[in-house]
């Protein structure tokens, strides 16, 4: 049911609220303030991937995660090749799960010739509709071009592509604003943190609710 005090489609839900307004603040250190101008530093290039590979890349987070017309765009394919180029890694792996950058470099390429074999086109080359049904294929696992190797479809998916397109969108400064976060904060910190309870200094939501109405975000950076 449509809750009458939310903010209508498209209307940003922190209208005005700029996370970077609290560069120079006492919210954050030095260091993150380091942090945070590295990743708004992060150039369009490919650096780690080609740029045939950077366009899937490109694509397939367009499909994943949807950004708004009404803003520059976080840019998650640059900041997820900037973190293969680095060489940094979770410290971990699934079964059957190669390193983070073979992993990407196996599921494009054998994206690719799913899709060419399905469609006869590279996969960013394709309609968005049929893209969203190559991208549903993999999620159930129903895919069977030899190029898969050892890694199965659905854990690409779910353990390596879908999750570092939602981390590196919500790595970055423009996705905090969105969600009205106020960034690491340190070292202020935050100190109301019972449920739906808001700092006086964060961002509080469009149509107007106090601190009972408003939407909570996970505060730690990734």
């Amino acid at each position: 049911m449509h809750d009458p005090r939310a903010p209508q489609r498209g209307t940003p839900r922190y209208p005005g609220y700029d996370v970077l307004s609290k560069r120079t603040g006492p919210s954050w250190n030095e260091p993150t303030r380091r942090v945070v101008a590295r990743r708004l530093a992060v150039g369009q290039e490919p650096l780690f991937f080609t740029a045939s590979e950077f366009q899937t890349v490109t694509a397939i987070a367009a499909r994943i995660l949807p950004q708004p017309s009404t803003r520059s765009p976080v840019p998650v394919a640059p900041l997820i090749d900037h973190k293969l180029h680095l060489g940094a890694c979770d410290g971990y792996r699934g079964t059957g799960m190669p390193r983070e950058g073979e992993a990407w470099r196996r599921g494009l390429r054998a994206l690719d010739v799913e899709a060419r074999t399905a469609y006869g086109s590279a996969f960013h080359s394709l309609a968005a509709g049929l893209q969203d049904h190559l991208l549903s294929l993999m999620q159930r696992d129903e895919m069977s071009a030899s190029e898969w190797g050892s890694m199965r479809p659905k854990d690409f998916f779910g353990k390596r592509m879908a999750r570092d397109i939602v981390f590196a969108y919500y790595s970055h400064p423009t996705a905090w604003s969105e969600i009205g976060w106020g960034g690491p904060a340190s070292p202020r910190g935050y100190v109301r943190l019972d449920f739906n309870d808001r700092d006086p200094w964060e961002a509080a939501e469009a149509d107007g609710a106090d601190d009972t109405h408003v939407r909570r975000v996970n505060r730690h950076v990734r």
